[in-house]
């Protein structure tokens, strides 16, 4: 075995021992619980590598601004870190600067401690991909990071340098500040990188805007589906796996339709409870794509107890993104793992959602279909008579309009069609009663 078998193996299997911490606060205004929001951590921290080995939570009416938890349970923590031998304490919510550092000082020096929105980071590392996925990472590290350098460089800050040659290089700066301004400088250059990133990314959504073909987005919760319903409907080879957010890189591939009309369909980053508005303005470009389409195809994991939350989630992602007019069609996917009476129970409830399993192919055509019927809502209807010598506008009819009918005469070629908004004026001097 050579030595870079011997890495990999190694680090597949030294997972971390986490424990997981929560408050069940007393007056809960937020609809989900204690129990399913610590359920979704124990999943985020597996995606991340590591094994939960106990989960703790405290009755408070808030979080203690010292400790986030009462000094109590975190000497009672502490105590569990060396009993279980932890190596990270992974809070639920987000951790202010200084409770962070007053809960390190409290635990045992070799266990770490994060939040939730540092472990979605550290996920979001794990899986990005492409040079636009890693910057908008970057980023997100960068921004959480700069108000948490306080206190990192604590014995530095009142000493200065002492005197002779080189004194005078950062007098009267402590570290503290020259971090600060380093991580600065780490965003504006990030930022300005993704600006670049993102131009080409426009021009090439543009390029498909111009091209007028019917756009759909795909949205949903984290592990919905998206991408494997993605490559069943087009044939694609998206990464797919039962995994929280695992492919952060939004993917366009294109749909021919039973009539000839072609759309695109693009798999966007999943969506999560208490999603770090940090993460909403790194993956600003790509969440675009959402924010661009015609038609929203909101992916529901129908097997999920958490099902009805997780759509209320990514409907409150979409009304902040600035997406909540753009119609939307609702598919509950992994319906094979669905017994009847919660079908029965679905098919009641949202009469206008398609049922389908992404994994055996059930309901596919009925989902195609309702693409179908989609984009000719958006079409008008219209008959055209196009002279022999315009050729190319009967090609741009067979490349953007959905062909109903097609007959040739001695004027030229008679169509029955349906056209999408922006051909109906190029069109309409071809039409015939």
């Amino acid at each position: 075995m050579s030595f870079a078998d011997m890495d990999a193996n190694s680090v597949m299997e030294d997972r971390e021992r986490a424990i997981l911490v929560g408050i069940d606060y007393r007056d809960n205004a937020s609809e989900y619980s204690l129990e399913s929001s610590l359920d979704e951590l124990a999943r985020l921290t597996d995606t991340a590598g590591a094994d939960v080995v106990a989960t703790t939570s405290q009755r408070l009416d808030s979080p203690n601004p010292r400790t986030f938890i009462g000094s109590g349970k975190a000497e009672e923590i502490a105590s569990m870190c060396r009993s279980l031998s932890a190596d990270v304490v992974i809070f639920d919510d987000e951790l202010t600067p200084s409770q962070q550092s007053n809960l390190e000082k409290v635990l045992p020096k070799d266990v770490k401690v994060i939040d939730r929105t540092a472990l979605i980071l550290d996920i979001f590392a794990l899986h990005a991909t492409t040079k636009e996925g890693r910057l908008q990472v970057r980023l997100a590290q960068n921004q959480y990071l700069l108000p948490r350098l306080r206190g990192m460089w604590a014995h530095l800050a009142s000493n200065r340098m002492g005197g002779g040659v080189g004194s005078r290089f950062g007098e009267g700066e402590s570290q503290l500040e020259v971090d600060r301004r380093m991580v600065r400088k780490r965003i504006t250059s990030i930022r300005r990188e993704l600006e670049q990133v993102a131009q080409m990314r426009t021009i090439q959504r543009a390029a498909r805007y111009d091209s007028g073909i019917f756009k759909v987005a795909e949205a949903g919760y984290t592990n919905a589906g998206k991408s494997s319903l993605l490559n069943r409907l087009t044939n694609a080879e998206v990464l797919s796996y039962d995994k929280l957010f695992a492919t952060l890189d939004s993917t366009t591939r294109k749909l021919v339709l039973p009539e000839g009309r072609e759309v695109t369909i693009t798999d966007t980053v999943g969506f999560i409870q208490k999603l770090p508005t940090t993460l909403v303005e790194a993956f600003n470009s790509t969440l675009d794509e959402i924010r661009g389409a015609d038609l929203i195809m909101h992916v529901v994991d129908a097997s999920s107890n958490e099902r009805d939350l997780q759509m209320n989630a990514v409907g409150d992602t979409l009304e902040q993104i600035g997406a909540q007019d753009i119609p939307r069609l609702v598919v509950f996917n992994k319906i094979d793992l669905v017994d009847e009476g919660d079908r029965a129970i679905l098919a009641s409830r949202y009469p206008m959602a398609i049922l389908v399993s992404a994994e055996t192919g059930e309901g596919i055509d009925g989902l195609i279909d309702a693409l179908a019927r989609a984009v000719a809502a958006q079409e008008e209807l219209m008959d055209v008579l196009v002279p022999y010598s315009k050729g190319s506008v009967v090609s741009l009819v067979h490349e953007r309009c959905t062909v109903l009918a097609e007959s040739y005469g001695e004027d030229g070629t008679r169509l029955t069609l349906r056209a999408p908004r922006d051909l109906i004026a190029l069109l309409g001097q071809y039409s015939v009663q």
